[in-house]
């Protein structure tokens, strides 16, 4: 079987470092990038921090109040929301160029993706490294923002090796390299174990992958049950059959809010999804694209999630149709709500290229 190549791309600390690109003068203080949620200055968390502000402690997920704290000291720490319409403005001339040096291009987020190259290198992994540093020169030069690669046979290790040597990292794992590049790291670097696996494995006094080796698969299932035993069975010896598939961006458009108060009275809540309808709305226009599936989902004040969605008989652009679907979609959420919603969001999927003139009259 021939050895791919696989590359995984991932962009450092994405969010600030645009921001760092809009304004350069942002580049010598703590940049955190926050999601506000309309309820004052400090509520909310941090989306993103560049490297400045995470010296300090300061990492995506936290609250911003905390964040603020950790910062105290630096007077010139900022603090800005998040522009998703800037960013996915980057992220899309990024993909262009790594798309255009790949075989199979497989998008994943707005800040990373998946390329296998073994054609274009013809399996030699010395070729490999050196197409993974002109796509970050490229990147450089005409985005200038700097990502890190991580080069190996598959997926799996690609992304272990990708966050190796942050940020503006490159690393090649070759196939006979693969037991001495994973042996030393610890557990938790394995894509798909959470803090409470960690934690397990912890009590179980396995720090390091080579710790983790010495359990059996029977052991593994045991504990963890067979999907997962078997999973990190062949995780923890760099094996991975999962090919990349061809995947692009915008399989859905979405747009969420935090409401000014939480509710459940159909109006208030109907008023706000209107308006998330025609930002999703223009979106759809700007992309040139039709949408078939409609979904309407809840943040409840408990912080639990709900969501409801709908399959069109066909695609279509048409703003009326998308507000007309959402608020059924509301209505039948409603029925049997007994808690109220703090965040209110709409999206659309199964999208699909408008083509020609005959859909101009959809577009009004």
């Amino acid at each position: 079987m021939e050895t791919r190549v696989v590359f995984h791309i991932d962009f450092d600390y994405f969010y600030a470092q645009c921001e760092e690109m809009r304004s350069p003068e942002l580049k010598s203080k703590p940049v955190c990038v926050c999601v506000f949620s309309d309820r004052g200055a400090d509520s909310g968390a941090i989306a993103t921090a560049n490297y400045t502000a995470r010296k300090y402690g300061v990492k995506s997920g936290i609250p911003i109040s905390f964040a603020k704290k950790r910062l105290e000291e630096r007077k010139d720490a900022v603090f800005l929301p998040v522009d998703f319409d800037f960013y996915s403005e980057i992220s899309e001339k990024a993909m262009e160029i790594m798309k255009s040096k790949s075989d199979v291009f497989e998008y994943v987020g707005r800040d990373e993706a998946y390329l296998d190259v073994t054609e274009r290198v013809g399996g030699d992994f010395e070729k490999a490294s050196h197409l993974a540093q002109q796509i970050k020169n490229l990147i450089r030069d005409k985005i200038k923002l700097s990502c890190s690669i991580g080069i190996s046979p598959n997926k799996l290790v690609s992304k272990i090796a990708s966050d190796f040597r942050k940020p503006d990292g490159l690393t090649v794992v070759t196939p006979d390299k693969i037991s001495e590049f994973l042996e030393p790291q610890k557990i938790r670097v394995i894509p798909g174990i959470g803090k409470k696996t960690d934690e397990r494995f912890s009590e179980m006094d396995l720090e390091t992958i080579r710790d983790l080796k010495k359990l059996d698969i029977f052991a593994l299932n045991k504990e963890f049950g067979r999907k997962s035993g078997t999973y990190i069975y062949n995780a923890v010896r760099g094996i991975d059959n999962e090919p990349v598939k061809e995947k692009e961006a915008s399989i859905q458009y979405s747009k969420i809010t935090t409401l000014k108060k939480d509710s459940k009275e159909y109006q208030f809540l109907s008023e706000n999804l209107v308006e998330l309808c025609k930002e999703v709305h223009e979106v759809l226009i700007k992309n040139n694209r039709m949408f078939k599936s409609i979904g309407i989902h809840f943040v409840q004040s408990d912080l639990s999630n709900r969501s409801k969605s709908r399959m069109l008989r066909s695609h279509t652009t048409s703003l009326e149709e998308l507000k007309k679907n959402a608020e059924q979609l509301l209505k039948e959420a409603l029925e049997n709500q007994t808690m109220t919603v703090r965040r209110l969001g709409v999206k659309v999927s199964e999208l699909s290229e408008v083509q020609g003139q005959r859909d101009i009259t959809s577009y009004f």
